[in-house]
């Protein structure tokens, strides 16, 4: 473990969040399993991270409920599994940027990521390779807006970003940069935990 994802840690525990860091990712998917019930039902947010390491088919073997709206093929399939997630035992997401003070950065454009990390569901995990790590706020900000472009390109989604690869605070009908949330403390009704993996994951 690297001085700047201690001091994530540190900082994490401070603002009441538990945190735990793993070396791989493997390990880390083995302790998920494990702290989260058989029969929990389980909701996911649009996360590159989750769905990379087989999280959600894990899930679905071992017969929990999950509710991911990536595993739709309709867009009222999309909408009822985004409105499911949110009331589930258990919520899975990523975070777009995680500073080394203990804040999760996180930009949406529908915002149910980002309404079911803070309100809804009883347990909330997020998953968070060290690549999402960044210095301070301004750092973070940067990070987000640095790497939206990727989201767009992979939703094919016809953004400035998607076709220069750079923010240009744009206007666009299809912009995915609508609601932006910080969270500095663990929301004080839900039971909150950052899982640290010593990897590159997501975007």
């Amino acid at each position: 473990m690297n001085e700047s994802v201690k001091k994530t840690i540190e900082a994490l525990e401070k603002h009441n969040m538990k945190s735990i860091y793993f070396e791989n990712p493997d390990s880390a998917v083995n302790y998920l399993m494990e702290n989260i019930n058989n029969e929990a039902t389980v909701g996911i947010g649009g996360s590159v991270t989750v769905n990379s390491l087989g999280i959600p088919q894990k899930l679905i073997e071992r017969g929990n409920k999950v509710y991911f709206h990536w595993l739709e093929s309709t867009p009222e399939g999309m909408d009822n599994a985004r409105e499911k997630a949110q009331k589930t035992d258990v919520y899975l997401s990523g975070t777009n940027a995680l500073t080394e003070d203990g804040k999760l950065v996180n930009i949406d454009g529908l915002g149910n990521r980002v309404a079911s990390m803070i309100f809804g569901p009883k347990k909330v995990f997020i998953l968070c390779g060290v690549n999402k790590i960044t210095k301070d706020l301004d750092a973070a900000m940067r990070r987000v807006k640095d790497n939206a472009y990727k989201n767009a390109r992979r939703l094919k989604l016809d953004t400035p970003c998607a076709h220069t690869g750079k923010c240009s605070d744009c206007s666009s009908p299809q912009r995915m940069c609508s609601v932006t949330t910080i969270i500095e403390r663990r929301p004080y009704k839900t039971e909150f935990e950052v899982i640290i993996i010593g990897k590159e994951l997501g975007y």
